[in-house]
């Protein structure tokens, strides 16, 4: 083989590509060859994935729920907290700024010397 990487990854996709079966060739020519990366690294699965405090997301709302005793934590809830953990961790816009809204919204409402508890605000 040559010293250039491109042809050697060519090669090499070359040979995997002839290797593999007619069935798995169809999806592949149905992609398009060029387009096709046998060598693509994998995701990550979602139970690995790490927030900066290297905490995983079962783990985060293990600590979370753990926390909020004597709160209900089931339902809509849990749903929300289950959504802005995974959101934050993966980093998505929209928990982003429901995170940032909350933030600002509780440093709004101390400073104008109302409670910041949610659950004291609640209407009836």
């Amino acid at each position: 083989m040559s010293d250039d990487p491109i042809d050697e990854f060519e090669a090499q996709k070359k040979a995997i590509y002839e290797k593999i079966s007619p069935r798995r060739r169809k999806f592949i020519d149905k992609i398009g060859y060029d387009q096709w990366n046998p060598f693509q690294k994998p995701f990550d699965p979602i139970d690995i994935r790490q927030d900066p405090t290297k905490r995983t997301t079962q783990q985060l709302m293990n600590e979370f729920l753990g926390s909020r005793k004597g709160h209900v934590s089931q339902g809509e809830y849990l749903k929300g907290a289950w959504e802005a953990c995974v959101g934050l961790t993966n980093h998505r816009e929209r928990q982003i700024g429901m995170r940032d809204f909350v933030l600002w919204y509780t440093e709004l409402l101390e400073k104008e010397g109302h409670s910041a508890s949610m659950a004291e605000n609640k209407a009836d």
